[in-house]
């Protein structure tokens, strides 16, 4: 079993930053691909940006050109720097294998943009 610890969001204001980070505890960066997802309040889980074990990057249209997805295998761990944030990106954030989430889903991150 693979756990997934996610981190660092926070209030922010709208065309500000946050970098997210996810750990994961154990070296599965080699074998699958891993993705960012979201949920919205009210809103179903989406996919935001993944990333193949060779580097690969893919995002959803609404976020293209402001956030980037990168891994360290290292320190098992992914990363989402967001730049240019909208109100519209508040969610909890978490990570998970892609494209099918093989574990169970960590605690997430909150980000909230806000005026």
């Amino acid at each position: 079993q693979v756990q997934f610890v996610e981190s660092g969001g926070g209030l922010v204001q709208p065309g500000e930053s946050l970098r997210l980070s996810c750990a994961a505890s154990g070296s599965i960066f080699s074998i699958f691909y891993m993705a960012w997802y979201r949920r919205a309040p009210g809103k179903q889980r989406e996919l935001v940006a993944s990333i193949t074990s060779g580097g690969s990057t893919n995002y959803v249209d609404s976020v293209k050109g402001r956030f980037t997805i990168s891994r360290d295998g290292a320190k098992n761990t992914i990363y989402l720097q967001m730049n240019s944030l909208k109100p519209e990106d508040t969610a909890v954030y978490y990570c998970n294998t892609f494209p099918s989430p093989q574990w169970s889903w960590g605690q997430g991150t909150q980000v909230t943009v806000s005026s």
